[in-house]
């Protein structure tokens, strides 16, 4: 698959029920692995990383692409790309409100990667 062709994931949120859905309690199956991995692909770039942050952190929970920009040493449209990729991903969703668009992180999204990568249920922490 190339780059121009990542499907866009649906990320509905896991359950949150009794039903254990974290890796540490059940391995993922091929097909999940295959559903999940454009997720994680999208983060494994620095520069998504920080636009994720930067978005998660922006007052107000959203940031205007404008305010994105600066921050990075790269052409709008390589900016845009990275956004473009997280958004397809479903990390994050966007609007245009006049000439800006302005990205928030959708919090489906997270939900899922946290229930995803979090420990076992009732798991203690080894510290």
């Amino acid at each position: 698959m190339s780059k121009q062709e990542l499907p866009v994931l649906d990320v509905t949120p896991v359950s949150t029920g009794e039903c254990c859905t974290s890796l540490a309690c059940d391995p993922l199956g091929q097909d999940e692995a295959a559903e999940l991995a454009p997720l994680f692909k999208a983060l494994g770039d620095p520069v998504r990383l920080r636009l994720l942050s930067l978005i998660a952190c922006h007052e107000g929970g959203e940031a205007c692409v404008c305010d994105l920009t600066a921050a990075f040493e790269l052409s709008d449209p390589t900016i845009s790309h990275h956004l473009k990729v997280l958004k397809r991903a479903g990390l994050i969703d966007s609007e245009r409100r006049g000439t800006w668009v302005y990205y928030w992180l959708n919090p489906g999204t997270l939900t899922t990667l946290s229930t995803l990568l979090g420990p076992r249920a009732g798991a203690l922490s080894s510290s």
